[in-house]
């Protein structure tokens, strides 16, 4: 897929993966890699701009595996925002599929 499209929607799918639950970045990156073809670090940039938005907030818990890991938890800015983003995604997406659609018309130039 495009690096372009992907890069535009990337936020979104960390900020929806956060709506799960809490997470640190090595299994955040981990499963947006499962669903999306994704570079290795391109997850942390994401997070410091999150947070620097204030959309998440960051905190350490001990790691039995060995040392803290800082975690990423979703704050209600950060739901207020992908609630808006991800309504105006669902929307983009059907109106591009109107679009893409094979035998559809799409208005007066067909006629």
């Amino acid at each position: 897929m495009n690096s372009q499209i992907k890069k535009g929607i990337l936020d979104l799918c960390v900020l929806a993966l956060l709506e799960k639950g809490d997470s640190y970045g090595y299994d955040l990156a981990g499963s947006l890699a499962r669903k999306v073809e994704v570079a290795d670090g391109t997850v942390y940039p994401i997070l410091r701009k999150l947070a620097s938005e204030g959309v998440v907030s960051t905190y350490l818990q001990e790691s039995q595996n060995g040392p803290p890991r800082k975690y990423y938890h979703l704050t209600d800015s950060g739901r207020k925002k992908l609630d808006s983003e991800r309504d105006e995604w669902i929307k983009f997406c059907g109106e591009v599929n109107a679009i893409l659609e094979r035998g559809e018309t799409g208005g007066k130039a067909d006629e």
